[in-house]
């Protein structure tokens, strides 16, 4: 049998396929894996879904099938592929339509009719996004009398209705809660694009990281510092060490998310900038983020001050306890 045919039969039978796998099934090298999977490309044969790191192929016609007949149109199909993520209990990564299936089944929901909702979901979400950022000003001066921020973007929401985390909002959690350096990339290499715009657009010259106040061995925001490689100085801020380690997500009111990040938060910076980019994981209330703005401001270090988190909440003041 050609290789190319293997290609097809695995694909057959396995749904979707990354080009490590069909390496391991086919035991020839990863460049003639490649050049395979370039010629069935240009026949129209399969299709890529997913961007780098994160590839798979399918075969173009490939009809889902699952307890009867399950039809699910190719665009949708496209749609899930790149856009859904379910880390199962046992922490077993569920991706694409395979765990879009594992997760109707869970959930014991019918596969094709839930398919369409969850497309549909989607569009209202992503109808929020401007180039594919997330614009939260409003919310943050709904919530804030004052609000030191000039502009402040989400990457993603973290949950949707119905649906529950988003992609994004599932790496987030997990690179984060189980400090998996792995996950950690796989989320830089995901969100560097939107985060180099950012900093382009707005003539970035300061770039501070929100730091953690829970203690673990792996922190994700010294990990993204590290891996996103970004040119630009950074802005030196600091958690101060309490008696008791309090949390925001433990918090539930407004008012004591603002006491805590006002008291515990300082910005040790004697540089000036111009514009200054804060990066946080998490937006609930926003308050943290906020503070930190208004200090930069009080102090005299930056005029503008842009916030940025790797997911927001879509109502006002949400406290998003997990992250």
């Amino acid at each position: 049998m050609k290789t190319s045919e293997k290609i097809k039969k695995y694909l057959k039978e396995k749904q979707q396929s990354s080009v490590n796998e069909l390496v391991d099934y086919l035991q020839i090298s990863r460049m003639a894996v490649s050049k395979q999977l370039s010629n069935l490309l240009a026949q129209g044969e399969v299709v890529k879904i997913g961007k780098s790191p994160v590839v798979f192929y399918m075969l173009k016609e490939e009809i889902i099938k699952k307890k009867g007949l399950v039809v699910v149109d190719n665009q949708t199909l496209k749609i899930i592929e790149e856009n859904f993520l379910f880390i199962s209990p046992t922490g077993e990564r569920k991706q694409g339509m395979n765990g879009f299936e594992y997760w109707c089944e869970r959930t014991n929901q019918p596969i094709e009719k839930t398919a369409t909702e969850y497309v549909k979901t989607l569009k209202k979400y992503n109808a929020f996004k401007k180039n594919g950022i997330i614009d939260g000003i409003e919310k943050f001066n709904a919530t804030f009398e004052k609000v030191g921020l000039d502009k402040i973007f989400y990457l993603d929401f973290y949950s949707i209705e119905r649906f529950g985390k988003t992609k994004l909002g599932q790496l987030l959690l997990y690179a984060k809660q189980s400090q998996n350096k792995k996950l950690m990339r796989e989320l830089t290499v995901d969100i560097k694009p939107k985060i180099d715009t950012i900093i382009q657009k707005y003539n970035i010259d300061g770039i501070g990281f929100i730091p953690p106040t829970v203690k673990r061995e792996v922190q994700l925001m010294k990990e993204l510092e590290k891996n996103l490689h970004e040119h630009v100085r950074r802005v030196s801020i600091v958690k101060i060490k309490t008696e008791i380690i309090v949390p925001q997500k433990t918090l539930t009111k407004l008012s004591d998310r603002i006491e805590n990040a006002k008291n515990t938060i300082i910005v040790d910076e004697r540089a000036a900038f111009k514009n200054i980019l804060l990066i946080d994981d998490a937006v609930g209330s926003g308050a943290t983020l906020n503070e930190t703005a208004l200090q930069i401001k009080q102090k005299g270090i930056a005029k503008k001050v842009i916030g940025l988190s790797i997911t927001g909440s879509f109502k006002g003041f949400d406290v998003i306890s997990e992250v």
